[in-house]
This record gives structure tokens, sequence and C-alpha cells, in this order.
């Protein structure tokens, strides 16, 4: 099953937020697009909407290869949760391989287990509005339909 990519994108989109100009991200880095950090070798200018997709698409496919490492089966879920473990792999990036608890409870189709793994970590606090949301589409896998 694949999931939903015009949805991924909207959601990636309202929990990274999309900025065409660059920026200093909550941990100083340079980023533009929604939440695409820059390289030393990209150019700090303004970019396009065009170019805003791209490196959105790209940074997809870079989520998607990370969880293929990360948690092998991950194609197998639903579309909702196939999107919520996009949208962590993009968020945590490889950092998403020490949720060992999540991964292990996602591995055994524990989801609230794994939502409750979410819910006690240190990302749940610093992403305060996002955490809900994945961790819904987790347990649920279902479309968080809030804000």
């Amino acid at each position: 099953m694949s999931y939903d990519e015009d949805a991924l994108r909207r959601e990636l989109i309202r929990d990274e937020g999309k900025r065409l100009a660059p920026y200093r991200d909550t941990l100083g880095n340079w980023t533009v697009g929604v939440g695409h950090l820059l390289l030393p070798s990209e150019p700090r200018k303004k970019i396009t909407e065009a170019q805003c997709l791209d490196y959105l698409i790209g940074d997809i496919v870079d989520a998607e290869n990370k969880l293929n490492t990360i948690l092998p089966g991950w194609r197998n879920f639903s579309d909702v949760r196939q999107r919520a473990l996009l949208n962590l792999a993009f968020n945590l990036g490889y950092k998403l391989k020490g949720f060992e608890r999540f991964l292990a409870a996602m591995n055994a189709e524990d989801y609230v287990l794994a939502g409750e793994s979410l819910k006690k970590s240190l990302w749940a606090r610093q992403v305060a509005s996002r955490a809900p949301r994945i961790i819904h589409m987790i347990v649920t896998g279902k479309e968080w339909e809030g804000k």
C-alpha cells in the first residue's frame, strides 16, 4: 500500500511551515522551504514555489530512505500510519533510531504502546502542537481532523 502523497505534503507544510526566504531554525540551522536544511554548498537566497516543491519532494524521498533503514516494514502499515512515520522521519531524521520502545511497539503493531512511547518522549514536549497529531495518527490509524 502506498500513502497519499498530497496529504503528506499538506501535513508537512502544516507542521513545518513554509518559507521561501532562508531563516535559522530553532537549532540555528539555515533552513528554507518546508523545513529544508540548507547545506553549506547551497545558497542562502529566496527560492521560488517550484524550488520549494522540489526540495520538499527530495526531503520526503530522504525520509523514506531513512525509514527503510530504521523500520524496514513501514510500508506495510496503513496510509495514515505511513504518513505519520514519514512525518517523524522528516522531523527527526536518523534520531528516530533512538526511539527503541516506539519502534518495537510499531513492529508488534501495538499502536497504543507506540503512541504512549511517543507521548513520553522529549520530542513530544519539543514539538508541542505536532506531537498530538502524529500520536493520534499512529494510535487510531485515522487522520487528524483538528488544527
